[in-house]
């Protein structure tokens, strides 16, 4: 518990928008968007006199600040919400002047909670929930979304006329800023061919509403559409990652050192199907047990992604990409974790935890789960086979049974998620 809270400290949105901060002179203004919106914008609140603010995230219910207005938007589908926060942020910005300065703090899940987009918000949906049950990374989703919404790609910054100061924390593999949040402050490096492309890949593009075909195949990009010829954007932008996925292993390997554990960051750019990495991260750790000495702790960050099985059904608009069809439940590293189970079959003294840092793994109340040698020996003893929940995408009630969930409620960070591998 320690070595995980080590990695969550060292990706604190309000110490690290408090850190990075450079100085402001002149009128500022503030802007979160996203999981981590409330902490950064307190952190911005808590240094510089504001003279306005808003934040726009996903746990806003029962929230208040006096010292800006809080919004929350829908997750990890757009909903009405997100619609009508879209449209508060393009007139907050759209009022700003020359001489202002808005400080727009950005974080993971910015892309569902704000939109503004070309097409019917419907249509918006069914695509959303189409690539996330396909297994569609997150920067291959948001070149799609970038394509289609006012405020992505840097549309934010196109809207406004003051200097922008972005600090961002980081939710993509490799930082990429026109991924994080979509970029609103950002130009697009991508195109209307990509984004079809995307829709190629994984064979949805004959499942998409026709409003999206036509702005895709027909329309102007959305840099011509919002006006701009090319994209780019024309006024003062500084975009500074304060924090990611990297920040968070190394202080998780720092306090593993010190624990006694022999440590080890094996990648930050964990990707692929979810049961795939977690077949092959519990492999990894098998055969780590006679090659590395005890006891060791070995990390893994990334984004892992879940295809829904049984295709018949539709993509239900809960999933956020996650297991959920009919009655099965789950999240990507639950899926990871289920994935682990019988390859770590009766192993002395290992354990597999897989967990999203922000504490929201999919349509859960989870963080993710924790898998030992032992796990498979109690399921079944439960009359509880991993496989066959697996086959179904249904890993929450398997580690329910199990009581081997990680429940840490929502973290207010946000960067990937993080998979140790451990014996002793």
């Amino acid at each position: 518990m320690r070595i995980l809270s080590a990695a969550l400290e060292a990706v604190d949105p309000f110490k690290a928008v408090q850190k990075y901060l450079p100085n402001i002179e002149g009128p500022v203004f503030g802007l979160g968007i996203g999981k981590a919106a409330i902490p950064m914008m307190d952190a911005l609140a808590g240094r510089i006199p504001l003279s306005g603010g808003l934040a726009i995230t996903k746990f806003a219910s029962g929230l208040s600040r006096e010292l800006y207005t809080v919004i929350e938007g829908g997750h990890p589908i757009p909903d009405w919400r997100s619609l009508q926060a879209g449209e508060r942020v393009l007139k907050f910005v759209s009022s700003l002047k020359e001489d202002d300065t808005l400080v727009c703090l950005i974080s993971g899940g910015g892309s569902a909670v704000v939109t503004s987009p070309y097409v019917p918000l419907e249509d918006l949906q069914t695509l959303t929930s189409l690539l996330l049950s396909s297994g569609a990374r997150i920067d291959e989703i948001n070149i799609l979304r970038r394509q289609l919404d006012r405020i992505k790609g840097g549309g934010l910054a196109r809207a406004t006329k003051a200097k922008i100061i972005s600090l961002i924390l980081s939710d993509v593999i490799g930082n990429p800023l026109e991924a994080i949040a979509s970029g609103p402050t950002a130009p697009d490096p991508t195109t209307r061919e990509d984004a079809i492309a995307i829709l190629k890949k994984y064979d949805i593009e004959k499942q998409v509403p026709n409003s999206i075909l036509d702005i895709l195949l027909r329309a102007p990009s959305s840099a011509l559409a919002a006006g701009d010829s090319s994209g780019s954007i024309a006024g003062p932008v500084q975009n500074i990652i304060i924090g990611d996925n990297k920040l968070a292993a190394r202080a998780a390997l720092e306090q593993a050192d010190h624990e006694g554990f022999y440590s080890e960051i094996l990648t930050n750019e964990l990707q692929g199907e979810a049961r795939e990495a977690g077949r092959e991260l519990a492999h990894r750790l098998r055969v780590s047990i006679s090659t590395k000495p005890c006891p060791f702790c070995l990390i893994a960050g990334g984004e892992t992604t879940v295809t829904l099985r049984h295709s018949s059904h539709r993509p239900d608009a809960r999933s956020g990409g996650q297991a959920i069809k009919g009655d099965s439940k789950g999240g990507r590293n639950q899926e990871l974790a289920l994935a682990a189970v019988d390859e770590l079959r009766d192993l002395k003294n290992v354990m597999l935890i897989s967990f999203a840092t922000d504490g929201d793994d999919g349509p859960t109340d989870a963080a993710g789960a924790v898998v030992t040698g032992e796990s498979a020996q109690r399921a079944e003893s439960l009359g509880l086979r991993a496989a066959d929940y697996l086959s179904r995408n249904d890993s929450y009630p398997f580690f329910l049974a199990l009581a081997d969930l990680l429940k840490t409620g929502p973290t207010g960070t946000n960067v990937n998620d993080l998979v140790f591998l451990c014996a002793i």
